[in-house]
């Protein structure tokens, strides 16, 4: 069963919730640091006497240790978030940039496409392309293998360096209600509106294996990390959830802009 969207998306248990993961992660964070140099220290002050491989842990220490690195793991991906690669073809705006805005989409969502078509281009004009804000686009394919098709579509287009066309021409072709079909000869036909330069290239990429998986994989975090519905935003340790009004992203941009010393 597909989760459910729902036009209204007010502040929820959920929400707030996330929001206290990502904020306990990045505390988590600086506490695990400080405790693997104090580990380091005394494993340097002991090694004279013994070498820390040569001994086995007992199980308490085992538990311990097992306990520590799925702590880490889950404050690491929460921290993480935003990627601030410079040669990621999913994002829009400078690495540097003081303020990054994930968002979590699925090809074929509604919602999706109307925050793209009538909330993201403000977005984008009034902080992407000025410099304040990055924008990184996070798969997550909700919507059955429709869903991953559009998704590998969208990294295949990216790749020939047409993220920004190819997204707003698929959301723009969506239907007034429900989940558009996405077989193939749409997504080539998206490509060719997109303008990506190299048709049987995008044909073949259609095809891939790999980007076929690198979806999935990117699905699975983003469910593990808690994200249950789409469209879905991350600022910092915020989040938002839906195609909200456009100044409900002022606002939690705005807020992001002042704590980063930005200009807002």
């Amino acid at each position: 069963m597909y989760p459910r969207l729902v036009p209204d998306y007010r502040t929820s248990a959920a929400l707030e919730a996330l929001e206290r993961r990502l904020r306990n992660a990045r505390r988590l964070n600086v506490v695990l640091a400080a405790v693997c140099v104090f580990l380091l220290i005394v494993a340097l002050a002991d090694g004279g006497s013994r070498h820390l491989t040569g001994s086995a842990p007992g199980p308490a220490a085992t538990g311990s240790a097992s306990a520590t690195g799925t702590t880490a793991q889950r404050a690491t991906a929460a921290d993480s978030l935003a990627r601030r690669d410079p040669a990621d073809r999913m994002a829009l705006g400078p690495a540097d940039a003081p303020v990054v805005m994930v968002e979590y989409a699925d090809l074929r969502c509604p919602y999706c496409a109307l925050f793209t078509q009538q909330t993201l281009p403000a977005l984008l004009s009034e902080y992407v392309d000025t410099g304040r804000v990055r924008y990184e686009f996070r798969d997550l394919a909700f919507f059955g293998d429709q869903s991953v098709d559009g998704a590998v579509a969208l990294h295949a287009a990216a790749d020939q360096g047409r993220f920004r066309e190819y997204l707003t021409t698929l959301y723009g072709a969506a239907p007034d209600h429900g989940h558009p079909d996405l077989p193939k000869e749409k997504l080539l036909d998206f490509a060719r509106t997109a303008g990506v330069p190299d048709l049987a290239a995008f044909e073949t990429a259609l095809g891939s294996a790999d980007l076929r998986a690198a979806v999935t994989t990117a699905t699975g975090k983003a469910q593990d990390l808690g994200v249950t519905s789409v469209p879905f935003f991350v600022v910092g340790d915020r989040v938002l959830s839906g195609a909200q009004p456009v100044d409900a992203f002022r606002e939690l941009l705005d807020d992001a802009l002042a704590k980063a010393g930005g200009t807002r």
